[in-house]
């Protein structure tokens, strides 16, 4: 009956139609005239009830005497229940009501601490309650100023609340505050503020372990990100809900499942779901090192706990692919900028506050303030980037400020060794919680013949809350320092970075050939000639001189360090003219000579100073030979050597592919990309030194191509001899002949080898020579599908041995011609495989013209 009554007169008091601050002024008033402020008559009359509860008395209610006995007894029996009523009835913007009803709160406390030594039932529930109501429209600054008086005053009296109630009261202010900001914002159309007030609250939610609505603030803010497109943002937010999951047959809490497309009984279903969207958003925002890093932690769980490898097996595709495109796919680098909001017109949550921003792709400074003014029309933008003083700080009105500001590198320890520029580059814009921003800064006598002297540089440090990219595109400063570069160590610097650009962009070239030059041409000739930038000559003039050394004997290693940096920046440089070199095109050879002039002369004077410096190892192993990224290697068991080399893709007389699980998949030759052709009619000595240099490039191969170059390695050495090897149509000495009619040979232009492994076997005896009827391969077939038709086959010689390896004319092009090489060396001397299946052969070809060219060493045993 009680608990009727006061949801009674909370509706009744709430109603709309009592809502007089809704009214027009006239209406307002012939109401108040009329009828006073019912609300307020109807909230004295609920505070009186409430407090009747705990006195002894008689009370006529609807012809039923209640009776109450002691202090708190029957008010436990409405808390919770009763806590967002109340609430509603405070919320009521009218002064005298509030003053009047806010006590009723601390009176639940000191009724639940009385019964339970806390207070814990309240404080949950006035958090829920209170998020619905102000988000709902209700609660304003002045509710959130009455509830921190009225509650602190009645809490600071009492013996044992006077320390709990106070935090409780500064949490709950805390609370309103956020949430205000947040209703403020809620339907602005500036989405970028609306995510950082969802921020705020889901913070404060995350400190006081309310999970239920840090979860429900986490959605709202990914349907934000996902409205702007940010993808990587929205996947971070959604890592956020997954972290707080466990691999486990756990059920899930209600609260767990905050969206209805989430269908999971335990928290490792929901948990795998999540993953797999989050690993979506990721993709596509081209953020593969993330995506790849959450794909291993679900594969080990596909693998060893679910057991699920129809799972594993589409998850490790997309890997597969991830890995792809970070070494082939080039993703824009973001710029990043600091903006300072002053003055007391911005909002609370940015106001006097410095946030790091990511930009989007491709944007410029330019852009990304025109975009932040569009967002606050009336600001005025600062022209210095120096901190502003107090005057603006308090000021009326609003000021931004914005510079570009530099990531600073933070490398994982598995990246401390020589890596792709490729792969590195994801991690200098990426991952970073550290910017810079540079002033110089001249000190002492200026220097008109040389300005290097006396140039410092003024550092300003700004590190971030957060690491970017995270849940937001920007997050707010926390700590700021700042550090002078002396004009010695900012000349190490400049050295140190250039060196690093020569380096990076001559790998970038020789990962991929097919760069534009002219990148590489500004480089080079802006550091070779010196009418261009000057060269390292200013910093002689500075820091080399006699005076300098004995006015800074502190320097001395310093400038051994400098004088070492100049010395490496000639093979670098060697290294980025050779490849100029082979892909500048005839407009430009005058430039590229006149370069390759200067930097002539720039070696001569750095070798003679400063000493030889041998071409890093890194580049030496990787020059001249075919981008990593491109080769797709693999290995072979001794057991299985190839017997020759040619496209995997051939076709058996089938019409399957010549290897079981290839699918028609292209693997070109994993030889040196420069590796001279087989079949040439004559190897010219020339070609033999150049032989002996691939053996260097070689290295740049992976793994997987050194273990098969060792397989190989008994075939390629028979090509090598120092005597060059006249081919014609005697087969090489170092292959088993055949008889003339007994050998099919096959000629390419383009010189394409499949892969057809032999088994090993301890025998050396040759098996039994099948019957003709029983070869597993079909000529005519292949001949048919390269443009011979059984016509041309009138002549039909003796009928064929079998061979002593494996032949596959499945990549016989068009062009192709069929000869008999001379004769065979007796059956012993051959190493043959064991017996094929059986098939009926093909009557063999006619006979060949003298035009027709034998074939090289390609087949080898």
């Amino acid at each position: 009956l009680w608990n009727n009554y006061f949801h009674l007169a909370v509706a009744f008091l709430t109603q709309e139609s009592l809502q007089l601050e809704n009214f027009s002024s006239a209406k307002r008033a012939k109401i108040l005239n009329k009828y006073g402020d019912m609300r307020r008559q109807i909230g004295f009359e609920i505070r009186d009830m409430w407090y009747n509860l705990g006195k002894y008395h008689e009370h006529l209610l609807l012809d039923v005497f209640i009776q109450c006995l002691s202090q708190g007894q029957h008010k436990i029996k409405f808390i919770p229940e009763m806590v967002g009523p109340m609430l509603e009835m405070t919320l009521i913007p009218e002064t005298e009501l509030r003053k009047a009803t806010i006590p009723i709160f601390f009176d639940m406390m000191q009724c639940e601490f009385h019964s339970t030594r806390s207070f814990q039932m309240f404080e949950n529930e006035i958090i829920t309650k209170l998020d619905h109501e102000v988000e709902g429209g209700r609660g304003d600054e002045q509710y959130k100023v009455l509830f921190d008086k009225i509650l602190l005053e009645h809490c600071r009296k009492h013996k044992y609340l006077a320390k709990s109630g106070e935090t409780f009261v500064k949490l709950v202010v805390r609370l309103m505050e956020r949430l205000l900001d947040y209703r403020t914002i809620m339907h602005d159309e500036n989405k970028e503020n609306r995510m950082s007030c969802t921020v705020n609250v889901l913070n404060f939610y995350k400190e006081i372990e309310r999970e239920e609505m840090y979860i429900r603030y986490l959605y709202k803010l990914c349907d934000l990100h996902k409205e702007c497109d940010n993808y990587t943002e929205a996947a971070y937010t959604l890592l956020l809900h997954a972290k707080l999951l466990k691999w486990s047959e756990e059920a899930c809490a209600a609260h767990l499942t905050q969206r209805d497309g989430y269908q999971a009984a335990t928290q490792g279903q929901l948990k795998d779901q999540l993953y797999q969207e989050i690993i979506h958003y990721f993709d596509k925002g081209k953020m593969w090192e993330e995506a790849i890093a959450l794909g291993k932690e679900l594969a080990e769980q596909y693998e060893n706990e679910m057991f699920d490898y129809e799972q594993l097996s589409e998850l490790l595709r997309k890997q597969a692919q991830f890995y792809e495109n970070i070494v082939k796919v080039i993703r824009p680098k973001p710029d990043y900028f600091a903006v300072g909001y002053y003055g007391q017109g911005f909002p609370t949550f940015i106001r006097n506050k410095v946030f790091i921003y990511r930009g989007k792709e491709y944007e410029r400074r330019e852009d990304f303030e025109a975009r932040l003014l569009t967002q606050f029309p009336n600001a005025e933008k600062m022209k210095t980037t120096s901190p502003p003083g107090d005057e603006i700080k308090n000021s009326s009105g609003q000021y931004i400020q914005c510079f570009t500001v530099k990531p600073k590198l933070d490398l994982p320890p598995k990246f401390h060794k020589p890596v792709s520029e490729q792969i590195v580059s994801f991690y200098r814009v990426n991952e970073v919680q550290r910017f810079e921003y540079s002033r110089p800064v001249r000190k002492g006598e200026k220097n008109p013949d040389n300005e290097f002297a006396n140039m410092w540089i003024e550092r300003t440090i700004y590190v971030t809350a957060y690491k970017l990219p995270g849940i937001l595109r920007w997050f707010e400063v926390k700590s700021v320092f700042m550090v002078e570069i002396s004009p010695l160590e900012n000349a190490i610097e400049t050295m140190q970075l250039t060196n690093d650009k020569i380096n990076n962009m001559v790998q970038q070239h020789l990962n991929d050939p097919n760069l534009p030059i002219n990148p590489l041409s500004m480089l080079l000739n802006g550091i070779v000639d010196p009418a261009v930038m000057g060269g390292f000559t200013n910093y002689e003039k500075a820091f080399f001189t006699e005076r300098y050394m004995h006015e800074h004997p502190e320097d001395h290693d310093k400038i051994e360090k400098l004088k070492d940096l100049i010395a490496w920046q000639i093979p670098f440089l060697a290294e980025g003219i050779r490849i100029h070199g082979e892909k500048v095109t005839e407009a430009l050879r005058p430039f590229h000579e006149r370069m390759e002039a200067c930097f002539r002369q720039l070696k001569e004077k750095v070798e003679k100073q400063y000493g030889v410096r041998a071409v890093p190892s890194s580049l030496d192993d990787r020059r001249g030979s075919r981008p990593r990224s491109m080769v797709r290697s693999f290995t072979m068991p001794s057991s299985s050597r190839p017997l020759s080399v040619a496209s995997v893709s051939s076709i058996s007389s089938d019409s399957t592919p010549s290897r079981p699980g290839s699918d028609g998949f292209v693997l070109e030759p994993l030889l040196p990309k420069k590796m001279h052709s087989r079949s040439q009619d004559k190897l010219d000595k020339d070609d033999l030194d150049k032989d002996k240099k691939e053996k260097k490039k070689e290295k740049r191969n992976s793994k997987h191509q050194e273990i098969f170059d060792k397989e190989f390695k008994s075939t390629d050495i028979s090509l090598q001899q120092s005597e060059a090897v006249i081919l014609s149509e005697t087969i090489s000495p170092l292959r088993p002949q055949r008889p003339k009619s007994q050998v099919l040979n096959v000629m390419s232009s383009e010189r394409r080898f499949s892969v057809s492994p032999s088994p090993s076997s301890s025998q050396v005896t040759p098996p039994p020579i099948t019957p003709r009827t029983k070869l597993s391969f079909s000529i005519q077939s292949n001949l048919e599908l390269n443009g011979m038709s059984s016509a041309d086959l009138a002549d039909i010689p003796p009928p064929l041995p079998l061979k002593g390896s494996m032949a596959d004319y499945g990549n016989l092009m068009e062009s192709q011609d069929l000869i008999s090489p001379t004769t065979s060396p007796p059956a012993h001397q051959r190493h043959l495989p064991p017996p094929l299946p059986s098939k009926t052969p093909p009557p063999p070809p006619p006979k060949t013209t003298r035009k027709q060219t034998s074939v090289d060493s390609g087949i080898v045993q």
